[in-house]
């Protein structure tokens, strides 16, 4: 079992973090799929979502961002890549991944790949297994940025 970050460790990585890299994330067309409602709770509380989909690849704009095809071709560096991918499928990632090295690789509720995380866990990435969005909740305010973010696009 990989050394994932503990709670409160989890929540220090929310309350600084500004920029999230979602893999996976769906388009608007697929609203009631968290891969697409979780990215944007994010963005309104003030977090900056860089959507990178792995499939529609009619999609240009999501969240009202221009997608990215890859994590390799991120405009920035980001602080956590939030995986919503199945753990199955994480593995075709783990190069890209690992090239990038975010601070931060956040495996949404039920998408941990044990061997991916502990490669990234030796690469010296911190490694989160948890609703990225339920523990974002769990911060006050729940409903408003936090000092240093800013609503909207950024």
């Amino acid at each position: 079992m990989p050394q994932l970050a503990t709670v409160e460790e989890s929540l220090d990585i929310l309350r600084s973090a500004r920029r999230i890299a979602v893999l996976g994330i769906k388009p608007e067309s697929r609203r009631s799929a968290a891969g697409y409602w979780v990215p944007d709770m994010l963005q309104r509380l003030g977090y900056v979502i860089f959507p990178v989909p792995v499939r529609y690849p009619e999609v240009t704009e999501i969240l009202g961002r221009p997608v990215v095809r890859g994590l390799r071709e991120l405009p920035v560096a980001v602080d956590i890549v939030s995986v919503f991918r199945r753990p199955d499928e994480v593995a075709g990632h783990l190069e890209e991944l690992l090239a990038v090295r975010p601070p931060v690789v956040w495996f949404q509720s039920g998408c941990l790949d044990f061997a991916s995380a502990d490669a990234l866990v030796a690469a010296g990435i911190v490694v989160v297994h948890d609703c990225i969005a339920c523990r974002r909740a769990t911060i006050q305010p729940s409903f408003a940025p936090l000092p240093g973010q800013s609503a909207g696009r950024g």
